[in-house]
C-alpha cells in the first residue's frame, strides 16, 4: 500500500507540480482538497481563493496564499498542485490556524561545505536516467537493500555507483547535509548518504534532515529513511532503528509533500503496532490523520485510513474490509473513540 512518488528529487508515482507551473493557464483544477481546517470553514477558503473545480490553477501561488493568510484565525496557508487523479490535477489547500499543532523547521545552515564533483555528476546522471524512466512509466524500485534500486536498468546502473561513493565521501556527505548553505547540495547528500554500507551509522543524520528548511532535502531524507525502515523490518541484525517521532510530527506540516512522505514511512513503522507509537499518533496527529483519510483521491487517503484503523486497534482485515465497502466514517469514529 504505497502512497505516492515524485520527481526529480525522488521517483514516485505522483508528481508535485513545481511552483512555476502553477502559473500555467492550461492547467485546470480537477480536484480540490483541504487540511488543517478546524474553525475556518471550507466555504470561507473557497470564497477567498476564488477557484473552483474546472477553473485554471491560480495565476500566482504567492498571491493566492497571501489572500488566504488574511482570513481571521489563519497563521499561514500553503497551496500544492499534484498530478494526477484520473488525469486531473489535484489542488491541495493547507491551512495552519492559530493554536494548531505546528511542525517546526530548522533555519538554513550558513556553512560553505560542498560535495565532490564526482558525487554531483553521478547524481545529475541519475536524475536524467530517472526522468527518462518516468517517461516510460518505469518507476518501480527495490528498497530491500536499505537503499533504492530502480528496476529500470539505466537508472539502476547509476545508483549502483552510489555505495562506493557514499563510503568514500561519508564525512563530506554528513558535513554538507548539516552545514551547507546550498539546499541542492543538501538534497543530494540526503539521497546519496543512505547508500553507505554502515546503515545504522547514518540514521541520525537523515532524521536530522527531516526538519531541514528545504522541502527537497526533507523529501530525500524521508525517502532514504523509508528504505532503511524496510531493511530494519526484513533484517533485525542490521541494527537499524528508525524513530517514528519526527514522521508523526511531520503529519502536521503545512506541506502536502511532507505529509505524504510521513504517511508512507509510518505505514512501515506501525506494522508491529507498537502501543507507544500508536499512542503518539493518537496524541499528536489524530486530527491530521482524519483530514487526510477523508481526501477525495483514494490513493492519497488510504495510508491515513490504515493508520487510523491501527490506532483504533482494528485488525488489518477489518480495516481493509471497511475501505473496500467505502466506510471511512466507522474507522474514523473508532479512532476518535479510542483516543478519548
Amino acid at each position: 500500500m504505497h502512497p505516492c512518488r515524485t520527481l526529480p528529487i525522488l521517483l514516485l508515482t505522483v508528481v508535485s507540480i513545481p511552483a512555476p507551473l502553477l502559473q500555467a493557464q492550461d492547467l485546470r483544477v480537477g480536484v480540490m482538497d483541504f487540511y488543517g481546517l478546524r474553525k475556518v470553514t471550507e466555504s470561507q477558503v473557497r470564497k477567498t481563493l476564488g477557484v473552483r473545480e474546472g477553473d485554471p490553477l491560480p495565476p500566482s501561488k504567492g498571491d493566492a496564499e497571501a489572500r488566504l493568510d488574511q482570513l481571521s484565525g489563519v497563521v499561514e496557508s500553503h497551496l500544492e498542485a499534484v498530478c494526477c487523479d484520473n488525469g486531473q490535477t489535484i489542488l491541495y489547500i493547507g491551512i495552519e490556524e492559530r493554536g494548531a499543532t505546528h511542525f517546526d523547521l530548522r533555519e538554513p545552515p550558513e556553512g560553505e561545505a560542498a560535495l565532490p564533483d564526482e558525487i554531483v555528476t553521478a547524481y545529475t546522471r541519475f536524475l536524467e536516467a530517472a526522468h527518462a524512466a518516468s517517461q516510460r512509466a518505469s518507476t518501480d524500485e527495490d528498497l530491500t537493500h536499505g537503499h533504492p534500486l530502480m528496476a529500470d536498468a539505466s537508472a539502476r546502473s547509476v545508483q549502483e555507483m552510489f555505495p562506493a561513493l557514499a563510503d568514500a565521501y561519508l564525512a563530506q556527505l554528513r558535513e554538507v547535509l548539516r552545514n551547507s548553505n546550498d539546499e541542492s547540495q543538501r538534497a543530494i547528500a540526503a539521497y546519496v548518504l543512505v547508500y553507505a554500507s554502515r546503515k545504522s551509522s547514518i540514521v541520525n543524520d537523515l532524521q536530522f534532515a527531516l526538519k531541514d528548511a528545504d522541502a527537497g532535502v526533507r523529501n530525500n531524507a524521508a525517502r532514504s529513511l523509508v528504505a532503511l525502515s524496510v531493511l530494519a523490518k526484513l533484517d533485525p541484525s542490521s541494527e537499524v532503528h528508525i524513530s517514528p517521532t519526527w514522521f508523526i510530527e511531520m503529519l502536521n506540516s503545512l506541506s502536502w509533500s511532507d505529509r505524504n512522505r510521513a504517511l508512507w514511512a509510518l505505514q512501515t513503522l506501525t506494522d508491529s503496532r507498537d502501543p507507544l507509537v500508536l499512542d503518539q499518533l493518537r496524541t499528536r496527529a489524530l486530527d491530521a490523520l482524519v483530514d487526510m483519510a477523508r481526501w477525495k483521491t483514494l490513493s492519497h487517503a488510504l495510508p491515513a485510513f490504515i493508520l487510523l484503523g491501527r490506532t483504533a486497534g482494528m485488525p488489518e482485515p477489518d480495516i481493509q474490509a471497511a475501505w473496500t465497502r467505502g466506510d471511512r466514517d466507522s474507522v474514523i469514529s473508532a479512532a476518535k473513540k479510542k483516543a478519548k
